[in-house]
């Protein structure tokens, strides 16, 4: 392939987006750039305080809690305060929790803030994700979710080198820093970025139209969406369980810590080498088709690790696998959920969503570790296998019809109204309204005679 090519590629992947889209990527490149608390918040417990590996998994673990209920919050925030001001003022919450850490020392204050923290940092991505689903076109909102997420790596790549190079600082200037590029993230949205939540619709006569209230319960009884949801979250828990798992395994084939240093490195240089190149190859794909694929691609990688023996290559390997299943996953849910919500939902939905991230952030950990220290790893891959291979068949078998539908429709709108994804606004409450009373879709995978597996 040329440079020529390879530049009109590259043009062609970030070009046709709004300026506030930009803006917003900006701000999530400059947070993710600070982004030191999680990183090196267990070193800290232990090597700074003194404190147990146990009490700093459990302080982990709370934060993934805060996710819990945070990611509800903030989609509640998102539809009915705004976009805009749920953003600036999560981002400073969590600024405020990371200069809060470089403050208290006591064990409880430390597990409060960071329960808090935890509580900010997802309730701000609803707003994220309602923001471009707003001001992007419905072609070419999935590209934009994986713009965004490079965005994310990248920083996070950075933060890594950077808070390593650092940290003779010492780990409480680190956590300022942190604090400041979160503020600075906030400044950037409350400066730069439009509020974007829709207006509210009027009839003919120029009346308001009172819009169905939508809540938690409601976006719940969306059977196709809470479908997706759950096969989102079992996607999460083969996900996560590396994070957990490989090392345990790594170290269990008598590998050092930095031999998993080294290949968990390769899903950050993957994703920030690779993504847009990814996000080309998927671009215009089904939905359904790429959300199968990705979960077959986190089986495999991931169950691949149990034939890995001691090769620090092969591990790396399995790394790639399933980091090309989470660039394509990722943008793919957002995108999906977008689609499958009402315009003036698409907060809780985004919300309900992020619920299942932070449950897998929070239950994959434990599970990963008590397998390994249980049954054995073998045993914890072959059920990431099994996981993966289970979400593929869901996505294949009951989510065709409403995504690849709602798809075409889209396709439509835009075409015929040149607008973005508010274009086939009342086709889509409508389609909501039916698949809710008609029970379109499958709640859970319970009920098609095949139980829930979690780690």
């Amino acid at each position: 392939m040329s440079i020529d090519s390879l530049r009109r590629s590259a043009s062609a992947t970030v070009s046709g987006f709004p300026p506030g889209f930009w803006w917003l990527w900006l701000s999530t490149l400059v947070n993710r750039t600070g982004a030191f608390v999680l990183t090196f918040l267990s070193l800290y417990l232990t090597v700074e305080l003194g404190h147990s590996a146990w009490f700093a998994g459990l302080v982990v673990a709370l934060h993934g809690l805060g996710g819990v209920a945070g990611s509800p919050l903030g989609g509640a925030l998102t539809d009915r305060w705004g976009r805009r001001p749920t953003m600036v003022t999560m981002h400073l919450a969590a600024a405020a929790s990371a200069a809060a850490l470089a403050v208290v020392t006591s064990a409880w204050a430390i597990a409060t803030v960071v329960l808090l923290m935890g509580v900010a940092m997802q309730a701000v991505r609803p707003s994220i994700n309602a923001t471009i689903a707003d001001m992007v076109p419905a072609h070419d909102v999935r590209r934009a979710y994986a713009l965004n997420y490079w965005a994310l790596n990248l920083g996070f790549a950075i933060a890594s080198i950077g808070g390593g190079a650092a940290i003779f600082l010492g780990y409480r200037t680190l956590f300022v820093v942190d604090a400041v590029a979160t503020t600075l993230c906030a400044l950037i949205v409350f400066l730069r970025l439009p509020e974007t939540r829709p207006e509210a619709r009027t009839d003919k006569a120029g009346k308001p139209v009172v819009e169905d209230k939508v809540s938690m319960l409601t976006v719940l009884r969306d059977a196709p969406f809470r479908t997706l949801v759950l096969l989102n979250l079992f996607v999460c828990l083969v996900f996560t369980a590396p994070w957990i798992g490989l090392p345990l395994t790594m170290a269990d084939k008598g590998l050092s810590p930095s031999s998993y240093g080294v290949v968990i490195a390769v899903n950050g240089i993957v994703i920030v080498g690779f993504q847009l190149l990814v996000n080309k190859l998927t671009d215009k794909r089904s939905p359904v088709l790429l959300l199968a694929l990705s979960s077959l691609l986190f089986a495999l990688g991931t169950g691949a690790t149990a034939l890995a023996g001691s090769s620090v290559v092969a591990f790396a390997a399995t790394v790639v696998v399933w980091t090309v299943g989470e660039m394509i996953h990722v943008p793919t849910n957002a995108a999906a959920t977008a689609r499958l919500a009402p315009e003036h939902a698409r907060g809780r939905y985004q919300g309900v969503m992020g619920m299942s991230w932070a449950v897998a952030g929070f239950v994959a950990p434990i599970g990963a570790g008590a397998i390994v220290g249980g049954p054995g790893p073998n045993v914890l891959w072959a059920a990431t296998f099994a996981i993966g291979v289970l979400a593929a068949v869901g996505y294949t078998v009951r989510l065709r019809k409403a995504l690849d539908d709602d798809s075409d429709s889209d396709i439509e709108s835009d075409s015929g109204s040149g607008t973005g994804s508010a274009g086939g606004e009342v086709d889509a409450r409508v389609d909501v309204e039916d698949r809710i009373e008609g029970g379109e879709g499958v709640g859970d995978l319970g009920s098609a005679g095949k139980a829930p597996v979690t780690a």
